[in-house]
C-alpha cells in the first residue's frame, strides 16, 4: 500500500506528501527517538506523539516511509520545512496511537 493510500484509508490530514507513491509494509510505533532510531523498520509508517525536528532527524535515519502523528499533533514549523527539505512523508490522524496503530494492522 502507498501512503496516499494509507492516508485516505486512515482518514489522515496530509501535513507533508513528497513521496505519495512511497510503499509502507509495515508500521512501528514509539516515542522515544533513540529507541526508534535503531528498531523501526524501514518502509514503514511510524506512529507517534512527537513533533520537532529531530522527529525528521530520525525518520530520514530509519528510512521509514512516513510518520503518522496521533491525537491531531500539529507538526511545528521548522520540522514541517526540514521534512519538505528531506522529504519525508508527514501525516497526521485525530485517533490515538493504540487506535491508530489497530487501524494499522488491518490495512498493512
Amino acid at each position: 500500500m502507498t501512503v496516499a493510500e494509507l492516508s485516505v484509508k486512515l482518514g489522515a490530514k496530509n501535513i507533508c506528501l513528497p513521496s505519495p507513491e512511497r510503499e509502507v509494509t509495515g508500521a512501528y510505533t514509539g516515542d522515544l527517538l533513540s529507541w526508534v532510531m535503531g528498531r523501526a523498520p524501514a518502509d514503514s509508517a511510524w506512529v507517534t506523539i512527537m513533533s520537532n525536528l529531530n522527529v525528521v532527524a530520525v525518520a530520514s535515519l530509519a528510512d521509514v516511509a512516513c510518520v503518522i502523528l496521533s491525537e491531531n499533533v500539529e507538526l511545528d514549523s521548522d520540522a514541517l520545512k526540514k521534512a519538505e527539505n528531506e522529504g519525508i512523508n508527514i501525516l497526521s490522524v485525530a485517533d490515538g496511537s493504540y487506535e491508530t496503530c489497530a487501524a494499522l494492522s488491518k490495512l498493512i
